[in-house]
């Protein structure tokens, strides 16, 4: 006869239920290096495919991708961050996500999955060091630091004017 398993055990095996105050995020990893977006502003997550260059679109964008009709701006993470650049591999991923000012698709190396965090795991990047434009915090797990990234600083407002007159030629003349 086996012997009744304890509440606590039948708990470790089941799903757990979201805290109260918990966020929820989509990590991904670049390099070594893992990062995370809040879940609510991430579409989906696509195999890599070839990117059509964007004419005089800013350095920071790689190109542009149809998605279901939509042409989305892919950015280069990489660059972005000042790490080393490689070419796009087919083991490669993207990310769709929505910034407050458009779809953007992000290069990168894997999606991990979405983590579960408390705000006591998670640090401002401002009470870390000022400067980190681009990064919203950090959420310390036991194995490491994962970086929040703040898709809405990813460009600054001349790179912005500069992608919408790349993806609309000719609109910004309009008065």
């Amino acid at each position: 006869m086996k012997a009744a398993l304890e509440p606590s055990q039948l708990q470790a095996d089941m799903p757990q239920p979201v805290s109260a105050g918990a966020a929820k995020w989509v990590v991904f990893s670049l390099d070594a290096g893992r990062y995370a977006l809040p879940l609510a502003v991430v579409e989906r997550i696509l195999r890599a495919a070839e990117v059509t260059p964007l004419p005089s679109a800013p350095p920071i964008v790689l190109g542009a991708i149809d998605v279901e009709g939509r042409v989305l701006p892919v950015f280069n993470v990489r660059r972005r961050f000042g790490m080393p650049e490689r070419q796009l591999e087919p083991t490669d991923q993207f990310v769709i996500a929505r910034s407050a000012h458009r779809t953007v698709v992000l290069v990168v190396d894997a999606a991990l999955g979405v983590l579960q965090s408390l705000p006591s795991e998670t640090i401002s990047a401002a009470s870390i060091v000022t400067g980190l434009e681009h990064i919203q915090g950090v959420i310390r797990l036991s194995d490491g630091l994962v970086l929040i990234h703040d898709l809405d600083l990813f460009l600054s407002a001349e790179e912005g004017r500069a992608l919408d007159e790349s993806l609309n030629p000719g609109s910004s003349h309009a008065s």
